[in-house]
C-alpha cells in the first residue's frame, strides 16, 4: 500500500476544515479556536456566514482510496498570520488542493501565488460551491486568478464526501502526470 500526503489550502473561511471533515475516515484532528472580539479585525468574514471558529494550526484526516492508496490530508490555516507554517505543512506532500470562494476571490490570491511560485508541488484549484451554487463560469475564475493552463480547475460543494473524493483524485492524477508514479510511490 502506498500513502500520500495532500495539502488542502486556501483563504480564510473557504472550506478547508469542512472538506477534511467531509471525507476523513477517522475523526479529523482539528485545531480550531473560537473567534472572539480580540480577532475581530484580523479574522473578518462577511455577516451571515455563521462561522464561529477558525483553524489555528492545521486540520488532519485520512482517507483510503483503494487497496493501493491511502491519503493523509493536511488542511492549512487561512489567515495571513499563519502563512509561515505552510512551508512545513507542504513539506513531503505530493500535491495540493487549493480551495477558492468566488464570493471572496481576493482571499484566494495568496494561496494561488504560494503554490504557483513557492511550494514546488503539483496543485489543483477547486471552486467551493457554497450552497451547491456555481456563481461564475470556471473559465472566468481561471482568468480572474490568472491560473496557468496546466493547473486543473474544477468546482464542487466540499460538504459532500463524494465531491471531496473527486477533487482529491484530481490532485493525485495531476501529481502523477506532473511528477510520475514513482515520485508518488516514494511518498
Amino acid at each position: 500500500m502506498t500513502s500520500a500526503k495532500i495539502v488542502i489550502a486556501g483563504g480564510f473561511g473557504v472550506g478547508k476544515t469542512t472538506s477534511v471533515g467531509a471525507i476523513s475516515e477517522i475523526p479529523p484532528i482539528k485545531t480550531e479556536s473560537w473567534m472572539t472580539a480580540a480577532t475581530e479585525h484580523t479574522d473578518r468574514l462577511d455577516p451571515g456566514t455563521g462561522k464561529t471558529t477558525t483553524t489555528v494550526a492545521l486540520d488532519f484526516g485520512r482517507v483510503t482510496i483503494d487497496d493501493a492508496l491511502v491519503l493523509y490530508l493536511f488542511g492549512t490555516p487561512g489567515q495571513p498570520r499563519f502563512w509561515p507554517m505552510w512551508d512545513d505543512l507542504v513539506r513531503g506532500a505530493v500535491g495540493a488542493l487549493v480551495l477558492v470562494d468566488t464570493r471572496n476571490l481576493e482571499s484566494s490570491f495568496p494561496a494561488v501565488n504560494y503554490f504557483e511560485h513557492d511550494a514546488g508541488v503539483p496543485w489543483v484549484v477547486c471552486v467551493n460551491l457554497f450552497d451547491n451554487v456555481q456563481t461564475h463560469a470556471l473559465e472566468d475564475v481561471r482568468d480572474a486568478l490568472s491560473l496557468p493552463a496546466h493547473v486543473p480547475l474544477l468546482a464542487a460543494d466540499v460538504r459532500e464526501s463524494r465531491n471531496v473524493a473527486r477533487a482529491l483524485l484530481a490532485v493525485v492524477d495531476h501529481a502523477r502526470d506532473r511528477v510520475g508514479p514513482l515520485a508518488i510511490a516514494a511518498h
